[in-house]
């Protein structure tokens, strides 16, 4: 595959992916779909955090538009000198992209082990925090929080799609990374007439 039509696949994969974080982190603000709980006494700090929305999505669109940008026609022409310079802009903004899917991957799987802020025996708090993530496998627990309600499900989905679209968006980061380096050094392999298109 030439890099950049390679460059355009990952650049939409990447696209796709950040609106899925965006919507996801969106979702977390409401739990259970309720936006009476819209207070920062009633939701954990990983949401407020906006991994989803900062990381995973706004710090994507970046290397996600440069890589569909570096899989166009180039402003050097077509053919084997093609997009070198739009290659060398997906470069930097594949490697801000690492940072942001980290800093997603790391205040959401925060957000997993910790479980969410909810009301239990009339107290708000962290129940679940000393458990080191062991409240996953045990669903008994989860219907000891009082509100919001299904709270516990509801952030385990939402973290945890949260945590492979940025695991995701890594991989993809990095062979935008290697497939863009090769774009600087060796152009693009396509035709004139395919570049067009």
């Amino acid at each position: 595959m030439c890099t950049g039509k390679c460059a355009r696949c990952v650049g939409l994969s990447l696209i796709t992916l950040s609106l899925v974080c965006i919507v996801a982190n969106a979702l977390l603000l409401v739990p259970n779909g309720e936006t009476s709980w819209t207070n920062t006494n009633h939701l954990s700090l990983q949401v407020w955090l906006m991994g989803g929305f900062i990381g995973g999505g706004l710090m994507m669109l970046c290397p996600g538009i440069a890589a569909v940008r570096a899989g166009g026609k180039g402003c050097c022409g077509a053919g084997c000198c093609g997009n070198r310079c739009r290659m060398l802009r997906s470069v930097f903004s594949s490697a801000f992209g690492v940072l942001g899917a980290i800093y997603c991957l790391s205040v959401s799987g925060t957000g997993l082990r910790n479980g969410p802020r909810c009301l239990m025996n009339g107290k708000w708090g962290y129940h679940f925090e000393d458990t080191a993530g062991a409240y996953l496998v045990n669903r008994t627990l989860w219907d000891r929080c009082e509100a919001p309600p299904r709270v516990v499900p509801w952030n385990v989905t939402l973290f945890s799609l949260l945590v492979a679209a940025s695991c995701l968006e890594i991989v993809l980061c990095g062979i935008q990374l290697v497939n863009a380096t090769i774009g600087v050094f060796c152009g693009d392999c396509r035709k004139k007439q395919d570049a067009t298109h």
